[in-house]
Formats: structure tokens, sequence, C-alpha cells
């Protein structure tokens, strides 16, 4: 189990380059891989975009690359590119009744268009850039495993409270019928009616209570669903999708106990539930 939380950095030089790749990722539901770099380097994207999803199956994952050294350095822009653009400008404001004063970090922008970062040749700069990718992700992945070791200790922890609420609902099943009995006797004394509890029509109204109050078969899916969650939380590779079906399955089970169990200390226990229920939710988008 790993978490989608995660940072690696990773360093590499070849042939007079120094490159510095940095990736980060956080919770999304499926793969999103983005880039940060200079435009001329958008043709490294397809290959250090392979690397990253061999590795992740989820999250957003943003990979930023540096490159120094060679001719990477500066900027190669086109002087008549520049005056062109600028010119255009100069009769865009005027014609709108604006002063035009290009400023330094407008003909820096304007420079940037026209030209960008120096030319460098791509296989040079791939083979820069993939060893240092491969480190970053090195450590995107082991500090992914080390958030993913505390999300299961939690999240074990959290199974075994639900687990303990579903032993209380049990137990307090077994009860519900006959103090319904006691109760519905109770009731027809105080109405004035003396009937015997082994009459027919006080046999029938109980065991049609009984039926409707019947969670024994939520009770064993419920029991199932988490067993299955804790096997889940041991395997290794991506679990994410399938822990949040589990307790989609184990929201709707203790939603019908709620709902046909009519007995306060059970309607206490389902209500501890799901608000525990909900903070594994919550713990879950984490998951990889």
């Amino acid at each position: 189990m790993k978490s989608m939380t995660g940072y690696g950095r990773g360093t590499a030089s070849h042939e007079g380059l120094e490159a510095v790749v940095q990736v980060n990722s956080v919770n999304r539901r499926n793969l999103e891989v983005t880039f940060s770099m200079p435009r001329e380097w958008q043709m490294l994207e397809p290959e250090l975009s392979r690397i990253v999803r061999d590795r992740v199956a989820r999250g957003r994952v943003h990979v930023v690359v540096e490159v120094t050294g060679g001719e990477t350095q500066g900027l190669n822009w086109d002087d008549a590119v520049v005056a062109d653009v600028l010119r255009r400008l100069e009769r865009l404001a005027v014609a709108r009744g604006v002063e035009f004063v290009p400023t330094p970090e407008l003909l820096l922008h304007v420079a940037e268009l026209s030209g960008g970062a120096a030319k460098v040749d791509p296989e040079v700069l791939l083979a820069a850039v993939k060893p240092a990718l491969g480190d970053a992700m090195e450590a995107l992945i082991a500090m992914r495993a080390r958030e993913g070791e505390a999300l299961q200790r939690d999240l074990r922890q959290r199974i075994l409270t639900l687990d303990a609420l579903v032993e209380r609902i049990s137990e307090r099943s077994r009860h519900t019928v006959p103090a319904y009995r006691e109760l519905l006797m109770q009731r027809l004394r105080q109405a004035g009616l003396e009937l015997d509890v082994e009459d027919e029509r006080v046999l029938k109204e109980v065991a049609l209570f009984a039926d409707r109050a019947d969670i024994s078969e939520e009770l064993t899916r419920l029991k199932s669903h988490l067993r299955q969650f804790l096997d889940l939380t041991d395997q290794e590779g991506p679990v994410g999708r399938k822990a949040e079906f589990i307790l989609q399955e184990v929201g709707r089970e203790f939603n019908t106990i709620g709902s046909k169990a009519n007995d306060l200390e059970i309607a206490r226990a389902v209500i501890d539930a799901k608000n525990e229920l909900e903070r594994i939710r919550e713990q879950v988008q984490n998951i990889e």
C-alpha cells in the first residue's frame, strides 16, 4: 500500500550538462502527469512521461526539469521579431490612447516568445535528464511507501474499530425481538387487552417485526467486507480503487441496518460507525 503524496529530487551530469529534476505528487482519481520546463524541450515529454507512468498508477505527478551548462544558458531571440512585436504593441497602445513604455519585464517576455531557450541537442539533453528523473522517481516512490505504511497502520486500527461496532450491533440485535415482544405486551395491557403471549395475533405481529428487523445478512456481509479491506492493506501495488469500492459497500450495509433495526442502541452504533467510515474514506483518498 502506497500513498499518492510524495516528493523526490534527482541530479545527473552528461557532456557538460547538469540536470536537476524534482517530482512531487498529490492525490487524484486517475494518473495525471504534468511538466514544467522550457517549451523548446517539450519533445522530451513523451519519453519522460513514460518513465513516470511505469512507476506510478494514480495521482497528479508534476515534474520540474532544470538543466544548466553547455548551450542551455541564456536566451536565443530574433532581434527583428522582437522589434516587430514592439512596433505592433505600440500601434495597439496608440489606437487605444494608452501610453506605451516598454519595461524590462516586457522586453524579456517578448524575447522569450521570439526565440526562447538556446538550442541543445535533444539526445544529449535526454541523456542528462533521464537518470536525474530516475533518481527523483526512486525518492518519490520511497516517500510514497513510507506514507503508505503510516496510512496502513491508521486504516487497520480504524477497521478494527468498525469491527467492534459490528460486534456490538450483532450482540444487541439478539435482544431486539424479545424487547419488542415485551413492549407489545405492555402496550396491550395498557390498552386493557389481556392477550396471552402465545396468542396467534401476538405471535404474528412479533414474527412480522422480527422479519422486518432482521439484519443477519447485512452483518454477515459487513464482516466479509471488513476482512477484505484488512487483507487489502497488506497487498502490494495499487489498491485505492478497490478500497473505495469496499467502503461504498460497507456504507450501504450500515445504512440498511440503520433503517431496519428499530432499536436505539443499534442506531447509536450505526451513527458511530458511519462517522468512523467517513474518516476512513478521507484517508483512502490518499491511497494509490
